[in-house]
């Protein structure tokens, strides 16, 4: 693009930004890369197409900032925890009811994973910073499997990435099955009086497998 936009103050275009990239995380999420159309997004914003370019430069550059907010959105929730403050085991169960509230409370996360995978990962290799950002995730785990080993309390053949793995294959599978499963068992896995259950059962599945048990 050769046009330049007009200069504006530094607080409306943050709030322009911000409101860009929520409505194309929504357009995004619903359509998928391939679907989305740039002029789509600039009618459901206060804004131009040609403005869009000038906050992120195209189409593909807009998918990725989507994408890298979608991930940070999660990363940063986990480490609003501080687990470090808890005893092992209730910090792990928290950890797991944490990601299982943000997985249902942004749905839109979810289908953005989907569709990068429908795409074989072809855009997220482009955010070589979200490999550093994921890796927080990792260390707060390995910080508290670290101390309920050290107490005896955790068992020692598993680590982080395999609690990750297991908390998030549960809590992914709620809204990226939800209808198929809905279908097929006549079971709203979003159903407001299910959510409590469904967030202890990872809880109780987590603490349970790596509880080292009591022996007489």
């Amino acid at each position: 693009m050769t046009d330049t936009a007009p200069p504006v103050r530094t607080r409306d275009r943050e709030r322009t930004r911000a409101e860009l990239l929520q409505v194309a995380t929504e357009a995004f999420a619903e359509s998928g890369f391939s679907g989305t159309r740039v002029d789509d997004i600039a009618d459901r914003t206060r804004t131009t197409k040609r403005m869009i370019y000038y906050y992120f430069g195209g189409k593909e550059e807009l998918y990725l900032a989507v994408l890298e907010k979608a991930y940070r959105g999660i990363r940063e929730a986990e480490q609003s925890l501080h687990v470090g403050d808890l005893e092992p085991v209730e910090a792990l169960r928290r950890i797991a009811e944490l990601t299982y509230d943000h997985h249902l409370d942004h749905s839109e996360f979810i289908r953005l994973v989907s569709i990068e995978n429908i795409h074989r990962g072809a855009f997220i290799r482009r955010l070589e910073a979200l490999r550093e950002l994921n890796q927080p995730a990792l260390g707060v785990l390995d910080g508290v499997l670290r101390r309920g080993r050290e107490a005896g309390i955790l068992r020692d053949d598993v680590d982080a990435l395999d609690v990750h793995l297991v908390i998030s294959s549960y809590c992914f599978f709620q809204v990226a099955n939800q209808y198929t499963f809905g279908f097929l068992f006549d079971r709203d896995l979003l159903a407001p009086d299910r959510r409590e259950h469904l967030r202890g059962m990872i809880g109780d599945v987590v603490v349970a497998w790596l509880t080292v048990p009591n022996t007489p």
